[in-house]
């Protein structure tokens, strides 16, 4: 197993505490995972492709973010521009080598109007989760083959986790027709619990026993170590990485906070031919 550690960071807006883990599974050698925590952007990258190199794809998803790691908030713009160049590495990196391709899925602390948000991010199937007050959410909504036919009545949830083609997606970075990300702009607040993960354990755990473990665990250290845990004691036979992160502090009252809605990157992110 590789750990991101426990750390804390005090911004004048915001106080976090996050942790992190992953780990290759019980039936893999390469773990093409890519994980990167560093305030404040907390991103997990699952590489696709075995032999084609799904974990080079990851590591350049993820590198592409590593110059918002700082003491300030990020804006909007500056995440923008860096998932337009996560789009465009991965796809240059592609031509000519045998690179796979990688989902994305986190979130970045921004600045909007002086108020820290959480611009959550997806591509693929990877998952942001946000628990506050007892209660789960699964902010991003997979881009795969099974929600498609959940979405359509044509699969009931429940069966989703064991349905054959579960683990096809229709979005990724990487080679092949490209779609823009998913994000979601949310205020953060204090007691907030984000939660990202690959589906090495959202397809392992389910939101039942992911919402106990965030609900009984105060460390974020222990928490992703368990996490992790239950998803290798499941058998996890796909790469595993989990991000926990605690929102301890906000500047601002609770009562200043407001609400946003869901948003596209669609201007932002190169699709094929443009």
């Amino acid at each position: 197993m590789s750990a991101v550690g426990e750390f804390r960071f005090s911004h004048p807006s915001i106080a976090l505490r996050w942790a992190g883990a992953t780990h290759p599974g019980r039936r893999r050698k390469v773990n093409e995972d890519s994980v990167f925590a560093s305030f404040p952007v907390f991103l997990v990258a699952d590489g696709m492709g075995g032999h084609a190199s799904g974990d080079v794809a990851s590591a350049l998803a993820i590198e592409a973010f590593r110059s918002l790691k700082g003491r300030t908030l990020a804006d909007v713009t500056s995440v923008e521009e860096s998932v337009e160049r996560a789009f465009d590495d991965v796809r240059s990196q592609a031509v000519g080598e045998p690179v796979g391709g990688t989902t994305l899925s986190g979130a970045v602390l921004v600045d909007v109007d002086g108020v820290a948000h959480w611009l959550v991010l997806n591509v693929g199937d990877s998952r942001t989760y946000l628990y506050a007050d007892g209660e789960l959410e699964q902010v991003t909504v997979d881009h795969s083959v099974v929600q498609e036919l959940v979405e359509t009545g044509a699969l009931r949830r429940d069966d989703a986790r064991r349905h054959p083609h579960r683990n096809v997606i229709t979005r990724a970075l990487g080679p092949g027709e490209q779609h823009p990300a998913d994000a979601w702009l949310r205020p953060a607040e204090r007691g907030q619990r984000l939660l990202v993960c690959s589906d090495g354990l959202s397809g392992e755990v389910d939101d039942v026993e992911l919402a106990e473990i965030l609900g009984d665990v105060a460390s974020p250290a222990a928490a992703a170590a368990l996490l992790l845990r239950r998803a290798l004691d499941a058998g996890a036979p796909d790469n595993v990485s989990v991000v926990v992160v605690d929102v301890d502090a906000v500047a601002l009252d609770e009562a200043e906070l407001f609400d946003t809605h869901v948003q596209t990157l669609d201007d932002t992110i190169p699709r094929e031919g443009r």
